[in-house]
């Protein structure tokens, strides 16, 4: 048996899939409030809780040899987020207490952490890999902060025998992104024709589906406390724009932001939206080094990621069916198979 923890997110509904898909017995752990919309029509056990409730956890954690955390909570906000911080590290450390009170330090079970690339500490120039620690104190924003702190957690119990296993994501795209991800939605706001405003700046982007994929690898082929980095292609911001352009036609002008102005929008876009794109946080992101190595898991697991091309590409016609769904419109319409 397989749990999953944060399965109705983007990439967890995506592990279901590929899970069930293997055949594969998969529970998956869902607090009652949360919308379930992700995972219709699948053939999962449900098991009612939240990591933040730690009498929840042996229930769900009952017959099951692999756990895929991926319950999180992801923040742009650059200052303090108790919310973030207590799901993302406070939620992992309930788990690793559960997981040690259930399987004990023997061969239990194995732990597979879905950590972030941005739980590492980055150097400013030079190449991203493995090597570099999880470091709180570099942390950009309490997501940071929080992601690095859990992957030390995750680490220490790892040295005191549990089986346990991190993969650090980039930047995830592709479909199945029920909830609007941070990167899906500026995906979507690409994807309307007109005049179209972007920030210098590139990241590492990677296919949701090789992700999943990655995670599976990990629990089937990592070594025991090794962190694996799953990334892709590194694309500067205007290039995803213009990708997204050529999936979908139309007519557009892209003009970029001068970084001063940029500045300005970060500071004050959360005074106008409850989750604004461009922060604080996101304008370091991508003005940051991004030199991202995966070889490591291409070495160690075989982890073959697609190009980002491909993932724009399904991202954007994921999109467009969901929207002519939303709007009635997608009778006529085959479903897009991923």
């Amino acid at each position: 048996m397989n749990l999953v923890t944060g399965a109705t997110g983007h990439i967890g509904n995506v592990l279901v899939r590929q899970l069930l898909a293997r055949g594969q017995a998969v529970r998956v752990l869902v607090r009652p409030s949360r919308p379930l919309t992700a995972l219709d029509g699948l053939n999962v056990e449900l098991a009612w809780g939240d990591v933040l409730d730690f009498d929840s956890l042996p229930r769900a954690l009952r017959d099951v040899k692999v756990v895929y955390h991926l319950a999180a909570r992801v923040s742009l906000a650059s200052g303090p987020d108790p919310l973030t911080e207590r799901v993302n590290l406070d939620g992992t450390r309930n788990l690793l207490a559960a997981l040690q009170a259930t399987w004990g330090k023997g061969d239990g079970g194995r732990l597979v952490y879905v950590s972030s690339i941005y739980a590492l500490r980055a150097p400013a120039e030079g190449v991203i890999d493995e090597t570099l620690p999880f470091d709180p104190q570099a942390a950009r924003g309490a997501y940071d902060y929080s992601k690095a702190a859990a992957s030390l957690a995750v680490q220490q119990a790892a040295a005191e025998g549990l089986d346990a296993v991190i993969v650090c994501p980039t930047a995830v795209i592709g479909p199945y992104d029920f909830h609007g991800s941070e990167s899906g939605r500026g995906i979507r706001y690409a994807m309307s024709p007109g005049v179209k405003f972007y920030v210098a700046g590139a990241y590492d982007f990677v296919d949701v589906r090789d992700v999943a994929q990655g995670c599976i690898l990990a629990a089937e082929r990592g070594r025991r406390g090794e962190t694996y980095i799953l990334g892709s292609e590194r694309l500067s911001v205007r290039t995803v724009m213009e990708m997204v352009g050529e999936e979908t036609g139309g007519w557009r002008v892209l003009v970029r932001i001068p970084d001063w102005l940029a500045d300005c929008v970060a500071e004050l876009a959360p005074l106008f939206s409850e989750r604004p794109i461009v922060t604080p946080y996101s304008l370091a992101a991508v003005r940051s080094n991004s030199r991202i190595c995966h070889a490591k898991a291409e070495r160690e697991l075989g982890f073959r990621p697609r190009p980002a091309r491909q993932a724009i590409a399904d991202s954007v016609r994921w999109h467009q069916y969901r929207t002519e769904t939303a709007a009635g419109r997608a009778a006529t319409l085959v479903e897009p198979a991923f």
